[in-house]
């Protein structure tokens, strides 16, 4: 029978088996950050509105269609947060992190909110993995980042994965480019998308991630920033490709990646999964040199990434279940409680370790055991004797009530 309250359209209710391979992917990231010298940072969930209408940008669907916002108590605009740079980069000036030795690593985990059409890996409350670098305009930050998320993802056995790299030059040198893409667009605007003719004079790049058939036949011969890169904004890409290329990573240029957000600068790139279909990306970044300074701070150049966890638990094909224990203790009757103790003390070794709560007979327990994924199941008897079974291969052999502890933990 369905319960009377539902979740919401789409959101996600964690259970135990997921939340051990989240807790996986966690500690991996948790470990390379610490390796890479990066600094933990936790922001609010929900953010002053207008955080993100100026610094997240006012053409993009995130905006004007995805932000769930509400007004408070004292009638101030408030939203559940949708991306975590903007409010980073708020924390970082608010926080006089600034004043820091410059640049300032930082990475994130944690739930971020949009108002998008829920389908798989994609919901309305989704957890997301999140990197930054402020403080630096150097070529060595970007390639950091983009190495960092690689072996992540090779780390964590991703498959089919394939890195997309552009640039989108500097806004200055971008000028001259978006009134060329202008152009195009208007002398083919009978066959464009709706969305896409409303943003030509606002966000004229947004046009190469339109879905519609018109437009993306529009876009093939539109012309493309990577092709007019020129000066400091070539040199800056090239020392990235180089660097990547001294690393040892694929990658692979695009002049249509242009990104979600108004804030990006030179590099962008992207990480797909081959094997999820149109909803390919996982993971992706760029440069964002001007949002310090759009959200009033001074002019600090910036770059991050971002990284979906459910699109990667996705990728990984990823089943629900019980966390698997070590040890299970099954017991005849008269020995629950020892039993009880028994599991009480293996745990305070270092062992993971659970026993049946419900009442099963013999058989049950068993049963039980099965199902935990137990590597050893260990029976104790009502004449005090113990049994320790081997769940791969059968074997059973007699060991000492006061030696099990030590015993297993020294396996």
């Amino acid at each position: 029978m369905p319960a009377d309250f539902q979740a919401p359209r789409g959101t996600l209710d964690v259970l135990p088996g997921d939340s051990s391979s989240r807790a996986a992917i966690k500690g991996a990231a948790a470990d390379a950050f610490e390796r890479a010298g990066y600094g933990r940072i936790e922001t609010p969930i929900f953010e002053d509105t207008g955080l993100f209408a100026r610094g997240v940008g006012g053409s993009t669907d995130i905006v004007r269609k995805e932000m769930f916002t509400f007004s408070d108590q004292g009638g101030r605009s408030l939203t559940l947060r949708p991306e975590a740079t903007a409010a980073i980069c708020r924390a970082y000036l608010e926080r006089g992190m600034q004043t820091l030795p410059q640049p300032v690593k930082l990475w994130c985990w944690g739930p971020f909110f949009r108002h998008e059409r829920p389908q798989a890996g994609r919901y309305r409350q989704f957890t997301q993995l999140d990197a930054e670098v402020i403080g630096s305009d150097s070529p060595l930050c970007d390639a950091e980042l983009i190495v960092l998320l690689n072996d992540l993802l090779h780390d964590l056995a991703v498959p089919a994965l394939r890195l997309k790299i552009g640039s989108l030059g500097s806004p200055e040198s971008r000028a001259e480019y978006r009134r060329e893409l202008q152009d195009h667009l208007r002398k083919h605007e009978g066959d464009l998308a709706e969305d896409v003719r409303e943003r030509i004079d606002e966000n004229p790049l947004r046009a190469f991630d339109a879905k519609d058939e018109g437009t993306r036949a529009v876009m093939a011969s539109a012309p493309r920033m990577l092709d007019r890169l020129s000066g400091e904004d070539a040199e800056h890409f090239g020392e990235v490709r180089r660097l990547l290329e001294h690393a040892g990573v694929h990658y692979e240029l695009d002049g249509t990646l242009v990104r979600g957000l108004d804030y990006y600068t030179r590099t962008v790139f992207a990480f797909d999964c081959e094997n999820l279909g149109a909803q390919s990306e996982i993971a992706g970044g760029g440069r964002y040199d001007g949002l310090i300074e759009l959200l009033g701070g001074p002019a600090t150049p910036a770059v991050g990434w971002a990284c979906g966890i459910e699109r990667v638990l996705l990728a990984l094909d990823h089943e629900g279940g019980t966390p698997p224990v070590q040890v299970f203790v099954a017991a005849a009757d008269g020995k629950r409680e020892t039993a009880l103790g028994l599991v009480f003390e293996l745990r305070r070794a270092g062992i993971s370790a659970d026993l049946d709560l419900g009442g099963r007979g013999a058989k049950g327990q068993m049963k039980q055991a099965d199902r935990s994924g137990a590597d050893i199941t260990l029976i104790l008897d009502t004449d005090g004797s113990a049994i320790v079974r081997d769940m791969d291969t059968g074997e059973q052999r007699p060991v000492q009530m006061n030696q099990i502890v030590s015993e297993l933990a020294g396996r």
